[in-house]
Formats: structure tokens, C-alpha cells, sequence
């Protein structure tokens, strides 16, 4: 009995360890995480503190530039109003179009001049010429070959796209480690299943580098030419607002766009760590 006893105390005492331990790296854990979004968030927090106090204090003239906390409300309004959800909502699907797009066709596009020479010497000479060239330097030519409606938005969104998206595709299928390639054929892979299994993962970082600036060109594009010709949309609601002189609710417009691509940012990120997580485990071990 005593000997029970005895075991019990024991067990007891190492569960307390345990759930002493337990907590502590939850608290630690909590902690390193606090450190991190403060380190994040302090240079938005005083960006944002300057911007309400610049405007009270006189430093700049609260006509043309309106403290955030009136922008938020403006905001706000918008936002209960509908109008904000409907001209995000027009935008996020112009660029989401144009940019899936570009993604279909440039990723394979760029897998093949990257690995097959034949390809790259064809297409090469014409991609040297139309990488060179804005996107928003030809948005007059798409206006005019194809309307002011859907069809020409998306169309310069696929084209502003495709560059970053085909050249950094075409620079990760080139800078595959040589000795991987050599290794997966020297197992007998098949073409097919080099590509599959070598190549393509080798590549992710790097077609991710251009997913993010694909990203960020979609949304910029786009409210240019929604600013040209559109009666919906980011780029319409801040134009509109400015012409009428209701600069709150441009900002609120402006703001809506940063916090947009924030996310997109963010989300492509995230999707980035989970499809790159092998590298990271390769490097450890390594």
C-alpha cells in the first residue's frame, strides 16, 4: 500500500511538471508571438498616428488630407451604404480574371522556354520586345482595339500580368540545381515525372516571387484603366469622389485598394510556405 501510494505521488508530481512545462511554453509561445505582431505593427501604428494628428495640428490642410479617423468613418459609411461592396466587388473580379489567366497561360509558357531551348529561341526575341513595354503605356491601344467594357479591363490585367508571372518562371526552371536533375534521371524518371517531381517544386519559390508581383500589377492595372473608362470599381469610386470633391471617401477608396493588396500579398505568401515546405525541411537536414 505504501509502495502504491508512493507511485501515485510520483505520477501525480510528474504530471504537475508536465503541465507546469506545458504552460510555460504557452506562455512563451504567446509572448514570442506578441513581440512579433508589435514589431509588425509599430511602424503602421505611428504612420497612422501621424496621419490623424498632421491634419489636427495644422501641419497640413485637413481639406486635402482629412484625419484617419475621419477616413475610417468615411469608410464606414461607404461600407453600410453598399456602395463599397459593390465597387470592390466589381474590381476583385476584373482582376482575379485577368490574373488566374495570366497564371494558366504563363506558368506552362514559362516552364517550356525554360526548359526546352527550341521554345526559348523563338519566343525569346518577341518577349524581349513586349517585357520592355508598360502595361499602361498600351492601355489606349486596348481601349480602342476593344471598348471601354469588360473585355479590354481584363485584357490589359492579363497582359501586366503575364510578364512577371512567364520571367520568373522561366529564371527558376533555368536555376534548378543541376545535381537534382542528374539524380531524378539517374533513378530513371521520366521526362513527364522530372517535371513533375524535380523541376516544378525546385521552381515554386521563384514562380512565387512573380505570382506576388503578378498580384500587385492586377490590382495597380486595374484601377488605372478603371479610372479610363468604367462606371464601377475602385479606381471609378476614387476618380469619382475626387471630382466631387469628397476627398474622405477618396481615401476610404485608397485605403480599401492597400488593404486589398495586403491580403492578396499575405494569402500568396501562405500558400508559398505550404507548397515550399520541403525546401525548408531539406535545408535543416542539410
Amino acid at each position: 500500500m505504501a509502495n502504491a501510494s508512493t507511485g501515485e505521488v510520483l505520477v501525480r508530481y510528474e504530471n504537475e511538471k508536465k503541465e507546469k512545462r506545458d504552460n510555460l511554453a504557452c506562455v512563451r509561445w504567446t509572448l514570442i508571438k506578441l513581440h512579433k505582431a508589435f514589431k509588425f505593427s509599430i511602424v503602421i501604428l505611428a504612420f497612422l498616428g501621424l496621419w490623424e494628428a498632421a491634419p489636427r495640428l495644422g501641419i497640413v490642410n485637413m481639406t486635402f488630407l482629412p484625419p484617419f479617423s475621419e477616413v475610417v468613418r468615411a469608410w464606414w459609411g461607404l461600407l453600410l451604404s453598399g456602395d463599397l461592396v459593390d465597387h470592390t466587388k466589381a474590381s476583385l473580379i476584373r482582376s482575379f480574371s485577368g490574373f488566374v489567366l495570366a497564371i494558366i497561360v504563363s506558368i506552362p509558357l514559362g516552364l517550356a522556354i525554360g526548359r526546352f531551348k527550341v521554345v526559348a529561341e523563338y519566343l525569346n526575341p518577341l518577349l524581349e520586345v513586349m517585357r520592355n513595354t508598360a502595361a499602361l503605356a498600351l492601355l489606349p491601344v486596348f481601349i480602342l482595339l476593344l471598348g471601354l467594357g469588360e473585355f479590354s479591363k481584363i485584357s490589359i490585367i492579363f497582359y501586366a500580368c503575364t510578364f512577371p508571372l512567364l520571367l520568373n518562371t522561366i529564371s527558376g526552371v533555368k536555376n534548378v540545381d543541376p545535381l537534382l536533375i542528374k539524380s531524378a534521371r539517374s533513378m530513371g524518371l521520366s521526362p513527364i515525372a522530372l517535371f513533375r517531381k524535380v523541376i516544378i517544386p525546385a521552381a515554386v519559390p521563384t514562380i512565387f516571387i512573380g505570382i506576388r508581383q503578378a498580384g500587385a500589377s492586377s490590382i495597380l492595372v486595374l484601377v488605372a484603366a478603371e479610372m479610363v473608362g468604367a462606371k464601377s470599381g475602385l479606381g471609378y469610386l476614387i476618380q469619382y469622389t475626387q471630382f466631387s470633391f469628397q476627398i474622405t471617401q477618396m481615401y476610404a477608396g485608397i485605403l480599401t485598394i492597400s488593404v486589398i493588396g495586403f491580403g492578396v500579398n499575405y494569402i500568396l505568401l501562405y500558400i508559398e510556405r505550404r507548397l515550399s515546405a520541403w525546401k525548408q525541411t531539406y535545408n535543416e537536414g542539410a
